[in-house]
């Protein structure tokens, strides 16, 4: 703002100029201006001046041209400072920055005598206002007070002195001071009070910010607080949402034991924002827990997901990769529902992406999905992920897939710490853009005593009467090989001769007896060719058949049962070991 462009235009100066021109006598007094006004007569003869007609509010106010500098500052609605000289001496301050600040005296340093712009974070531009002479903008900054202002600085040109030249009220109200500041240039503070403005926008912020808590609350609520960690796998999951500025996602993970030594995994993610996809997301991670008990293959899991999903919210589409672990098969048999491939990384640290079957997203209908496998041997880790870990606005997607294949083939330790050294390798921070879900499942490859504390054993049966005594007898070679205690060595052949004797009664050949040790529990699974499942029954006394399954489910931590692939089922039970 050019101040001594006013100056032209003073009144003092106005008035000098136009005497210059008229070079008519000055009117000694003001009465000869004054138009004549009737007189009325009283009763007793006296004369009375009708008073003069009040001022007409439509009447036109003073121009622009005929105001001065000062008065148009100080008519302003916002707090305005005017600051001259190197050292931003106070020159002048309007009624409503006074108003504002209180009084101010003019020729002190504005360090000294405006603490509040210290407040609003001005001083340090009036030196790069006054150097640069480009102004400068401070937005929404709070006083000790407590009010909101916006302070745009303004660099002015050197102050000439002529403003209050034929002003003396002006002059006198400047002081003597203000003489100093004449000649050097300065800054004109504009301070806009925004409070109400910056108070509705912090209600809103406090109500956003409550919105994502109570989202993200939910988001960890519905999360396992615990992963379960089978005998074979070592797991470990990580689960970071967005930025402050991003709106909490429906990412989730899961891990579920389905006995027998297999374990589920799954990992998803729902296509919205807040609250809805977090409810969305629960509901799917409670009905693929439900399903999982079902222990159906990986394909016909995804495949009810994907009814569930478009009956819970049409409008909510959802990603979802369902993969099940066997550690007789050394693989992970998977169906994809529109999610991104799995890693696997192996012993010498080549990566191997899972290739197809991919169908489409939950929710999407119409679609047939089948199963594909990946293996996994000792020593493997495998990866699933959601989208927010690879996918960048400025990149394509199977870019970010390529990056973190690369930082997974270098990456060695724990579960845990191959998670965090992807978070890392792939750059997502707490300002990330969006929500991120890592799952890394690790089958170890165990020497020396650790590996004594894992077997498996296996017999095929070819039916007949001496199908039982050969399954018993092997069954306690067995168990007395591998230094089980002698009740424990009783109760596993007494469960694998059950479990037999029930497979010739109602299956049909081919026939296998499975025997397997880990660290914390005995399995003992028997194999036939029949899909049809076993149920658990109370028999009556006169019943002489029907108590098989009744005394596994007796003497068995747990038991169940699974249809096998090639069309016959399994039966199993467990025996946890003692510590």
């Amino acid at each position: 703002m050019n101040f001594t462009r006013w100056s032209a235009r003073l009144p003092g100066t106005q008035r000098r100029a136009a005497a210059r021109d008229d070079r008519s006598p000055v009117p000694a007094a003001r009465a000869e201006y004054a138009q004549p006004q009737a007189a009325a007569a009283l009763p007793d003869g006296a004369l009375q001046v009708p008073p003069a007609p009040a001022p007409d509010p439509a009447a036109p106010g003073p121009a622009l041209d005929d105001l001065s500098a000062r008065e148009i500052l100080g008519r302003l609605p916002a707090a305005v400072a005017l600051l001259h000289g190197p050292d931003h001496r106070v020159a002048y301050v309007n009624e409503a920055y006074e108003t504002a600040f209180g009084p101010r005296s003019s020729g002190v340093p504005a360090a000294e005598a405006l603490p509040e712009l210290a407040e609003l974070s001005v001083l340090p531009l009036l030196d790069q206002v006054l150097r640069s002479g480009t102004a400068r903008t401070v937005k929404s900054r709070r006083t000790a007070g407590g009010g909101s202002y916006t302070v745009t600085c303004t660099p002015v040109a050197p102050w000439t002195g002529a403003e209050d030249k034929g002003d003396e009220k002006a002059g006198e109200k400047a002081g003597e001071k203000d003489k100093e500041t004449r000649g050097e240039g300065g800054v004109l503070v504009y301070a806009a009070d925004v409070t109400d403005h910056a108070e509705a926008a912090e209600r809103l912020r406090t109500s956003e910010r409550r919105h994502r808590e109570t989202a993200v609350t939910l988001q960890r609520s519905l999360l396992p607080q615990e992963l379960e960690q089978p005998d074979d796998l070592r797991i470990a999951a990580t689960y970071q949402p967005g930025g402050t500025d991003a709106a909490v996602g429906g990412d989730w993970y899961d891990v579920i034991t389905l006995g027998a030594g297999r374990t589920a995994l799954v990992i998803g993610d729902v296509m919205g924002r807040g609250v809805r996809a977090a409810a969305v997301m629960g509901q799917l991670r409670t009905a693929v827990r439900a399903y999982a008990r079902l222990d159906l293959p990986p394909h016909e899991v995804i495949q009810l997901l994907d009814g569930l999903a478009s009956e819970i919210d049409a409008s909510q589409i959802a990603t979802c990769v369902y993969a099940v672990h066997d550690p007789n098969e050394g693989q992970l048999v998977y169906a994809s529902a529109g999610h991104l491939p799995m890693l696997v990384r192996d012993e010498d640290g080549t990566v191997s992406r899972a290739a197809d079957p991919t169908g489409p997203p939950l929710g999407t209908g119409g679609w047939v999905h089948t199963s594909g496998t990946i293996a996994l041997p000792p020593g493997s880790t495998a990866v699933l992920y959601t989208d927010g870990l690879v996918e960048r606005r400025s990149e394509d997607i199977d870019e970010g897939v390529a990056s973190l294949a690369r930082a997974l083939s270098g990456a060695k330790g724990s579960p845990q710490v191959v998670c965090d050294r992807l978070i890392r390798s792939l750059g997502v921070t707490a300002e990330h853009d969006d929500d991120v879900a890592v799952l890394v499942v690790q089958h170890p490859a165990r020497t020396g005593p650790n590996a004594e504390l894992f077997h498996n054993a296996a017999l095929d049966l070819l039916g007949g009467m001496e199908a039982t005594p050969r399954a018993r007898a092997f069954a306690t070679g067995v168990l007395t090989s591998w230094r089980f205690p002698v009740e424990l060595r009783d109760l596993g052949v007494l469960a694998a001769s059950e479990l037999v004797a029930n497979s010739l009664q109602h299956g049909t050949p081919p026939m296998r007896l499975g025997l397997r040790r880990t660290d914390r529990r005995l399995i003992i699974e028997v194999t036939d060719g029949d899909d049809h499942l076993p149920r658990r029954r109370q028999a009556e006394p006169a019943d002489e058949a029907g108590r098989g399954i009744e005394i596994i489910a007796s003497i068995a931590t747990s038991w169940g049962s699974r249809r096998t692939p090639g069309g016959g089922k399994a039966v199993w039970c467990e025996f946890a070991l003692p510590r």
